[in-house]
């Protein structure tokens, strides 16, 4: 399967699967039991959503080939944040971080995963899953995009989800759909904190390293047949 071909359909695909589960996630209500391309509803799964292919085998797997994330930020993210702005958010402050995002993302997952004892790869084998991951509904609290160092407080660094596809990279098959959400708020806290680029950067590698941890763990359960 071209990689390349894997890349130009990410954003379209992640907006299809948006459109279809997140208003199950936001209302709580059951997600369909089968996907459009035949992927039945996993029970119980460590994701918000998961859907399997049916009888799949994940147990050859032993290595990794993990293409570039797609990032998207929520829709008029930038239109409400500078609305109450002290430093506006351009489309090129968005572009940078949508850059450095790729970049946090591809760093996290390759060491969380090679950790784990799954070496990230270039190029498709037998015993190579292909991932197709994407960050979606992006919703940054503080955006550090002023000159010098600058400071915002506020008790949540944002939310973000999870949309990942697996995929035997031989065969172009897919194997796994998932989507996640992550949200840093606590309605109970009674203060404020500061944040900048530091602090989100923090928060972000700890979403990151969860979900990685999440796909290994799961990798690590397909040895016996059992995904979740």
């Amino acid at each position: 399967m071209n990689a390349f071909r894997f890349r130009i359909t990410a954003a379209l695909v992640a907006c299809i699967l948006l459109a279809v589960t997140q208003p199950a996630l936001a209302k709580k209500e059951k997600p369909p039991q089968t996907s459009h391309d035949g992927l039945e509803l996993v029970q119980g799964s460590k994701a918000d959503i998961a859907y399997l292919l049916p009888n799949a085998d994940m147990s050859g797997y032993s290595r990794v080939m993990l293409l570039e994330p797609h990032i998207a930020f929520k829709k008029n993210w930038k239109r409400d944040h500078n609305r109450a702005a002290v430093n506006r958010v351009t489309d090129r402050d968005m572009a940078r971080m949508i850059e450095r995002g790729k970049d946090l993302f591809t760093h996290v997952f390759t060491d969380e995963l090679e950790e784990g004892g799954y070496p990230v790869v270039h190029e498709p084998g037998q015993d190579v899953l292909l991932v197709r991951p994407a960050i979606i509904n992006l919703d940054v609290a503080a955006p550090d995009v002023g000159a010098g160092r600058t400071y915002t407080y506020t008790a949540s660094a944002g939310e973000a989800t999870l949309y990942i596809e697996l995929y035997d990279s031989v065969t172009g098959q897919i194997l796994v759909r998932a989507l996640d959400r992550k949200a840093d708020r606590d309605t109970d806290l009674r203060w404020t904190m500061s944040r900048n680029r530091s602090t989100n950067t923090h928060d972000a590698r700890r979403a990151l390293r969860h979900w990685a941890g999440l796909l290994v763990k799961a990798l690590d359960r397909s040895k016996n047949n059992k995904l979740e």
